[in-house]
């Protein structure tokens, strides 16, 4: 069963007087627990595909499209359900981590949680919440640096602790848009094996965009994208599942 759906969508950004197609009626849809890796060129479209399901960016007002998850469309939520949307469904890492440079490893990833629970909510949650932080921070090898902060991190350290702070709520779908872009191969690879290994143990769907041939052949489904549109033809499978028809 599709946890996510994206029919027809469009999207286009004006760039002084030009508009620039990027997405041109893509359709896709990634089953509950599945490990979908977009591929494309730059440029492609892949970003903007993950950005508009994470609702970080809302499609064309004229010919969008839908995008529905959970059978409920995103496309049309309302800006705040959208907040609630992205703060309690959805766990996204970027290529460059993003955190906060103030704040420790552990403020980083509350705050997250911090964000979906509001200030009360998270009072009568603070315990629970940090023993899951301090887990994630275990898993993925930081349990000795919970008071440190970003400046005195690594960037694959630093890429960690982001994934940790995507997963503290317990999202349903995790989005990374070229979560090991930035790193050398050997840190990226033991990055991959840190989502791997959680996002297995939580049999949470996975949408991860990537230039990397490599990356891409350890999903369970590769996607293509060429100028905006799936390339049908070549959707491959991986890691022995059954490829998903896409057009």
């Amino acid at each position: 069963m599709a946890l996510i759906e994206v029919n027809n969508l469009h999207k286009t950004y004006r760039l002084g007087k030009v508009d620039v197609p990027v997405l041109c009626g893509l359709s896709i849809s990634v089953e509950r627990g599945e490990w979908v890796a977009v591929l494309g060129a730059s440029g492609s479209g892949k970003s903007t595909l993950l950005h508009l399901m994470g609702g970080l960016d809302r499609p064309d007002k004229r010919n969008p499209g839908k995008i529905i998850f959970d059978g409920r469309s995103v496309t049309d939520m309302s800006p705040r359900v959208l907040d609630r949307y992205r703060a309690t469904n959805v766990g996204i890492v970027f290529q460059f981590y993003h955190l906060l440079p103030e704040l420790t490893l552990l403020q980083n990833i509350t705050i997250a949680a911090m964000v979906r629970h509001g200030r009360f909510g998270y009072r009568a949650k603070a315990g629970k919440i940090r023993e899951r932080a301090e887990s994630l921070l275990d898993s993925f090898g930081l349990s000795d640096r919970i008071k440190h902060r970003p400046g005195e991190l690594s960037g694959g350290e630093r890429q960690r602790v982001a994934i940790a702070r995507a997963l503290i709520n317990e999202p349903d779908m995790l989005l990374a848009d070229e979560p090991t872009g930035n790193l050398d191969r050997k840190t990226g690879g033991a990055i991959l094996d840190s989502i791997t290994s959680v996002r297995d143990r939580l049999n949470q769907t996975l949408i991860m965009v990537t230039h990397d041939e490599a990356v891409a052949a350890r999903a369970d489904r590769v996607v293509r994208l060429v100028d905006g549109r799936v390339a049908g033809s070549q959707v491959e499978e991986s890691r022995g599942r059954k490829p998903q028809t896409a057009s």
